[in-house]
């Protein structure tokens, strides 16, 4: 493991935790709109993230149980996909003035209790990986402090 490999994976934590910040603040901003650019209520967007390169977790693991070393390591995360909920809500308006004949209005399926969870549980990670890059620092320094 190279010396900067802690903080390259944290700071592809921070990149990702930040772009689902932005997402989830998108989708609050958005909860009640009915027109979107694509025509119909606004979809929910969500972000996938996945492994950023090297072996897999159960490859990792299984080769540190056995005391084989992998070739390649973990690279931390990346976006994988910003993938959109195509489902909406019918909510009785009729006098909204995107209501259908019926007088219901094609609302977005956002949640804000779900979203401000999403929101809470992206920046608790961010700050998660703010720490481990802090401590990754801290660490380094103490080991040019020693080989002085």
């Amino acid at each position: 493991m190279g010396l900067f490999n802690a903080i390259d994976i944290a700071g592809s934590g921070l990149t990702a935790e930040r772009l689902r910040m932005d997402v989830t603040a998108e989708n609050l901003a958005n909860a009640q709109t009915t027109r979107a650019a694509g025509g119909g209520a606004y979809q929910r967007k969500e972000v996938v993230l996945q492994q950023a390169g090297g072996s897999s977790f159960s490859t990792m693991l299984t080769g540190a149980i056995g005391g084989v070393r992998p070739v390649e390591g973990a690279r931390g995360v990346q976006v994988g996909a910003i993938v959109q909920d195509p489902t909406t809500k019918l909510v009785y308006d009729p006098g909204h003035p995107d209501a259908n004949p019926q007088g219901y209005v094609e609302m977005p399926n956002v949640n804000p209790v779900t979203e401000m969870v999403d929101l809470i549980s992206s920046s608790r990670s961010y700050e998660a990986n703010v720490t481990a890059m802090q401590s990754s620092k801290q660490m380094f320094t103490k080991t040019l402090e020693l080989l002085r």
